[in-house]
């Protein structure tokens, strides 16, 4: 059985300082192998296990720098994505 969609998102704006605070405790969370992150209006807490998937991007235009770090993985016991086949034809 699956479980219900559950997600969380958080936008604000922060300095130096409180965004290296945020990532360190997220780097403690991913030691212990539990993270939690809530505000005001929601809350959720993640396990990670096994091994994540990892996206990073940076950009700069201009004057707008942007940096990106994705992580993801697959709950224990969930399931797989499905293998695509790849087909290649050279016409």
């Amino acid at each position: 059985m699956r479980e219900g969609k559950k997600s969380f998102r958080h936008e604000s704006l922060q300095d130096r300082d409180s965004i290296q605070e945020i990532l360190k405790s997220i780097s403690k969370g991913f030691a212990k192998g539990r993270i939690s992150f809530s505000d005001e209006d929601d809350e959720i807490v993640m396990e990670p296990k096994g091994l994540l998937h990892l996206r990073l991007k940076a950009g700069q235009e201009d004057d707008r720098h942007q940096l990106s770090i994705r992580i993801s993985w697959q709950r224990e016991g969930g399931a797989a994505k499905r293998k695509k086949s790849l087909k290649v034809a050279g016409n």
